[in-house]
């Protein structure tokens, strides 16, 4: 889970388990293993960039699990890893705010696609959030049809809003803290 009370002290990543898969807090040391998983360039055609080499990845995994520089905002990251394959395949993200919002994002490497781990994992980190957040958030690309099905099937549905050419998706659970907040 990623969840104590932020007004408290910053949320922290916990281990999640579905019925195939385990998500599994972020570790520098998944950096090299996921640089494969996430080697196929496909991958940023509708994000932009390039994959990063392990190095590269490795720094960019210390930041995150270093945390957010800001107070009011939470970094939790996971990675994917189906029991029945003992591989990572993908991660899934949340960055959670003070205002009781997380925006959310995922990924999995393009081999695994198809099977159900993003929908399965974002299912199960929506649930998770659920606990400490009242609005969920994800923006997606108008074109990637994949990432809007993930999005649906984690409960978020489209809005007229949109941000840097992707169309925010958006789910507000019912309870004290489920209001629309703004990102």
């Amino acid at each position: 889970m990623c969840f104590r009370e932020p007004a408290v002290q910053p949320l922290v990543a916990e281990p999640i388990r579905t019925p195939r898969l385990d998500l599994l807090p972020l570790r520098v040391e998944h950096a090299e293993e996921m640089a494969a998983v996430l080697s196929d360039p496909a991958l940023h055609t509708f994000v932009g960039g390039a994959p990063h080499s392990p190095a590269a990845l490795r720094t960019r995994y210390r930041r995150l699990v270093a945390g957010s520089p800001d107070p009011d905002v939470s970094w939790c990251n996971w990675v994917l890893r189906p029991r029945e394959e003992e591989r990572l395949v993908g991660t899934v993200q949340a960055t959670v705010t003070r205002r009781h919002t997380a925006e959310i994002a995922w990924v999995v490497g393009t081999p695994w696609q198809g099977r159900g781990f993003a929908s399965e994992a974002a299912r199960a980190l929506v649930a998770e959030l659920g606990r400490s957040v009242g609005t969920i958030v994800a923006h997606i690309h108008p074109g990637h049809l994949a990432s809007a099905a993930v999005a649906a099937a984690a409960g978020l549905a489209p809005t007229d809003e949109e941000q840097d050419g992707e169309q925010r998706w958006r789910l507000v659970l019912p309870g004290p803290a489920g209001r629309i907040v703004g990102l």
